[in-house]
C-alpha cells in the first residue's frame, strides 16, 4: 500500500520532468501523491526545493485557502494529484493556472483551479531543500547514469569495429554490395567521438529549456534510482557507530587471530632477541642483565603498539 511506504524512497522512484508555468519560468519537477499526504520536488538545476505534507496539514491548509469548501483531506489530495499528474506528463489543463513565488528560502507553487464548481486554491509551500537531497535525488543519479552510458557507448564502438572487420573479411572474400549507398566508411571511434563533440555538445550545454530528461533518460534515471534505493549505505552505518552489523561481527571474530598470528616484522624482532640472549650467555651474568634491559623495553613497546 502507497500509505505504508517510505516517501522519501518513493519520491526517489519518480522521474523528473521539465515543467513549464504561466510567467515562462521553467523548473524540474518530482512529486508523489499517496493514500495520507504527498512529496514535491522541484529545481532550477541551481537549487532544490522540497515539501512533504500529510493529511492534518492537507485539512489545515485547504480550510485556510478554501473557506467556501469542506471535505476530507483525501478529496483535496486526489484533486491535487488529478491536478499535478497532467502537469508533470506535459498535459495542463487549461482551466487551471499555475504560478511561482520564489523567496531565498522558500519556493512557494500557487494552483488555482475549481472543485466542484467553486473556486480551489492551493499552495505548495516547498522550502530550501538540504544538500544530501539534492546528491541523493540529481547528483549521484546523473553520475551512475553517465558512467552507464560511458560503458554503452563503448560496447557500440568495440560492436561496429568487429562489423567493420567482419565486412572487410567478406569483401576479401569477393562479395559485393547489392545497392551502392549501403555502403559505409570504416568507423574510426577518435574522429566519431570529435566530431560529435563539436557538433552535439553545444545543444546538450543549453539546458535554458528546461528538458534535460528525455524519455529514455526518464527511464534509465528509473532504473537507477531503484537500484539506488535497494543498496544500502554502509557509509552512513559507519559514521553511525552500527556494530551490530554483519560487516562489523566479522571483523570481531577475527581480530584475535591478527594478533595471536605474528607479522614478518615481529618474527624479525624475536629472532634478533634470541640472538642476543646467545650472546648474552657468553657474558657475566652482571653484563648479561644490562644486556637484558634494552630487550624488556622493546618488548613492552611492543605489546603496547599491538593494541593501541
Amino acid at each position: 500500500m502507497e500509505s505504508t511506504e517510505d516517501p522519501g524512497n518513493v519520491l526517489l522512484l519518480q522521474p523528473w520532468a521539465s515543467v513549464c508555468f504561466a510567467e515562462s519560468s521553467k523548473l524540474m519537477a518530482k512529486a508523489w501523491f499517496g493514500d495520507t499526504g504527498y512529496a514535491l520536488l522541484l529545481s532550477d538545476l541551481s537549487s532544490l526545493w522540497y515539501e512533504r505534507a500529510d493529511s492534518e496539514l492537507i485539512q489545515q491548509r485547504s480550510k485556510e485557502l478554501n473557506k467556501r469548501l469542506t471535505g476530507h483531506a483525501s478529496s483535496f489530495l486526489n484533486h491535487l494529484r488529478d491536478l499535478m499528474c497532467p502537469l508533470l506528463e506535459g498535459q495542463q489543463d487549461s482551466s487551471t493556472s499555475f504560478s511561482c513565488q520564489l523567496s531565498p528560502s522558500m519556493l512557494i507553487l500557487h494552483v488555482k483551479s475549481e472543485l466542484l464548481g467553486l473556486p480551489f486554491y492551493w499552495d505548495f509551500r516547498c522550502s530550501a531543500a538540504p544538500v544530501e537531497m539534492m546528491s541523493r535525488h540529481l547528483v549521484r543519479p546523473l553520475m551512475s547514469m553517465s558512467l552507464l552510458l560511458q560503458g554503452q557507448v563503448q560496447k557500440l564502438a568495440t560492436l561496429l569495429l568487429q562489423k567493420d572487420a567482419e565486412i572487410e573479411d567478406y569483401r576479401e572474400s569477393g562479395a559485393a554490395l547489392s545497392r551502392e549507398r549501403l555502403q559505409t566508411e570504416p568507423f574510426k571511434e577518435e574522429s566519431f567521438l570529435q566530431t560529435f563533440e563539436d557538433e552535439t555538445l553545444p545543444q546538450a550545454c543549453c539546458l535554458e529549456d528546461g528538458i534535460c530528461f528525455t524519455p529514455n533518460l526518464k527511464r534509465l534515471y528509473m532504473a537507477v534510482t531503484q537500484q539506488q534505493a535497494r543498496k544500502p549505505c554502509k557509509r552512513h552505518r559507519e559514521a553511525s557507530g552500527d556494530s551490530g552489523s554483519p560487516e562489523n561481527a566479522i571483523a570481531k571474530d577475527l581480530i584475535p587471530e591478527a594478533i595471536n598470528e605474528p607479522t614478518e616484522e615481529e618474527a624479525g624482532k624475536r629472532q634478533a632477541a634470541a640472538e642476543q640472549s646467545v650472546q648474552e650467555s657468553m657474558v657475566p651474568s652482571s653484563q648479561s642483565q644490562k644486556a637484558r634491559l634494552p630487550v624488556a623495553k622493546s618488548k613492552g613497546k611492543k605489546a603496547k603498539g599491538l593494541f593501541s
